[in-house]
């Protein structure tokens, strides 16, 4: 019988990059929201050894079987609904679905907290996103209080019933960032200040305006970037605009569909923030 999960995908509005000796503790705080698109995987029986994945590589999914030692005959079909490197978390949505789906058709018998410890590890080794996989096990917006691995970390969930427009201009290469020493104490420094404003008053509107006010002080948005935020930000319909963490990529919200309807942007998506979290077919 096949397995299917389905992680969604993970926007960052602020964060701040925590470091540890320990791997499970190494991560980011911050906060962020979820997505109705995201990574779903399958697995299924075959006689043989099959991937089919309909983007991006097998990078993450040879580093979740080898930390698991798994070398079975399967099939893992992966569903990539989100642009990879774009700051929509699809690689640690890549690891979680995959190590949860495969959890169910061997019957591991592990929690969910171990699921997420693995993809959490498989993240780490791969130099990707430090935040994603824990707030993945979460719903709606998501607040990162504790850096670490699901079960290591912490979180605290808020539903928000809102849409999100989105629109990439390609990826960045988050080691390239997050293992700059100057670039990581910049982001920590700026983002420990938006992360205890945000904590003290976690409403959406807050972390519109300091997911913006982050992008600015950080200095990592791309000119164009930059200028789609701000024609977002003119529009009295939209609540807030900002840069997806770490991607170049713009995201806006607004209370209801059509007031991205009528927008002269191109390849502009429009997606919903997701209540529900993982789910499972």
């Amino acid at each position: 019988m096949s397995n299917s999960v389905f992680v969604p995908g993970h926007i960052t509005g602020f964060f701040t990059i925590e470091d540890h000796d320990i791997s499970l503790k190494k991560g980011s705080c911050g906060a962020g929201f979820l997505l109705s698109r995201g990574v779903k995987t399958t697995v299924s029986p075959s006689n043989r050894f099959e991937i089919s994945v309909n983007r991006g590589d097998y990078t993450v999914i040879d580093e979740v079987l080898k930390i698991l030692e798994i070398d079975d005959d399967f099939k893992i079909t992966q569903d990539i609904q989100l642009p990879i490197g774009a700051g929509f978390g699809t690689s640690a949505a890549s690891a979680l679905s995959l190590t949860l789906s495969l959890n169910e058709f061997l019957d591991l018998g592990y929690s969910l907290d171990l699921c997420g410890q693995i993809a959490h590890m498989a993240e780490v080794n791969l130099g990707g996103g430090l935040g994603d996989v824990i707030a993945q096990t979460g719903q709606g917006m998501v607040l990162r209080v504790e850096s670490g691995a699901p079960g290591i970390g912490r979180i605290k969930s808020f539903k928000q019933d809102a849409y999100i427009a989105w629109k990439s201009f390609g990826g960045i290469e988050t080691s390239s960032i997050i293992q700059d020493s100057y670039q990581k104490q910049v982001i920590s420094d700026v983002g420990l200040k938006y992360l205890e404003y945000f904590e003290e008053k976690s409403s959406l509107r807050n972390f519109l305006d300091f997911s913006n006010k982050f992008s600015y002080e950080t200095e990592l948005m791309s000119d164009e970037v930059k200028g789609l935020v701000d024609y977002f930000n003119s529009i009295s319909d939209i609540l807030g605009s900002s840069m997806a963490m770490l991607g170049n990529t713009v995201f806006a919200v607004a209370e209801n569909e059509d007031d991205f309807k009528n927008l002269e942007v191109e390849n502009l998506h429009i997606d919903k923030i997701n209540n529900i979290g993982i789910s499972y077919d």
